[in-house]
């Protein structure tokens, strides 16, 4: 019986597939054949995100973190934050893992946040197609859009959220977020 409340979640999505064989088989077929091919996408692209991530872990001190991305960075931590997550190519997903390690070294929350967003939407390989095939002025005002929106929502969620706040932050666990098989205890992150 624990076995079966450890891995819930993968056997109500085996339960739901098996329910689309019967009823649907064409559906169900397109269905695994995406979910193999994103499951393939993560098994090789997820193992050197930890690599790095525990290299960055090792190799960079939380006080460099703290003073590049911290609460005394100011524009400089923006600026670092935005290049960060403007150049690198690469699904979002890998992001956040490297999100939460910055917020367990010292970073502050807006500069993880505009990070993200840079990463999710101001790509400079992005930037460079987008121009192509839209244009300049599309591409700029875009640009200038996005990037406003994600330095209000950096500097809103900051003001709301204080990284020590962060449940994940508090146990102290290596992988932000990691649920597999526990129970994590939810509360609020705004009192």
């Amino acid at each position: 019986m624990n076995l079966i409340k450890k891995f819930k979640a993968p056997l109500l999505l085996v339960l739901i597939y098996l329910v689309l064989a019967i009823l649907w088989p064409e559906i169900s077929g397109r269905s695994a054949k995406v979910a193999i091919d994103y499951l393939r996408e993560m098994a090789l692209i997820i193992p050197p995100v930890f690599v790095l991530m525990g290299l960055l872990e090792v190799w960079v001190p939380k006080e460099k973190i703290k003073k590049l991305i911290g609460t005394g960075s100011g524009l400089k931590g923006f600026f670092f934050s935005f290049l960060m997550g403007t150049l690198p190519t690469g699904p979002l997903y890998i992001a956040f893992p490297m999100a939460g390690t910055l917020l367990q070294k010292g970073a502050k929350v807006s500069n993880v946040v505009i990070f993200l967003g840079a990463w999710a939407a101001i790509k400079i390989p992005q930037l460079l197609v987008e121009a192509e095939f839209l244009g300049l002025s599309f591409t700029a005002l875009r640009f200038g859009l996005t990037l406003t929106a994600v330095i209000v929502i950096g500097f809103i969620l900051e003001r709301l959220i204080k990284a020590e706040e962060l449940p994940e932050l508090q146990a102290g666990s290596n992988i932000p977020g990691r649920t597999f098989g526990g129970s994590r205890k939810s509360r609020p992150l705004v009192n």
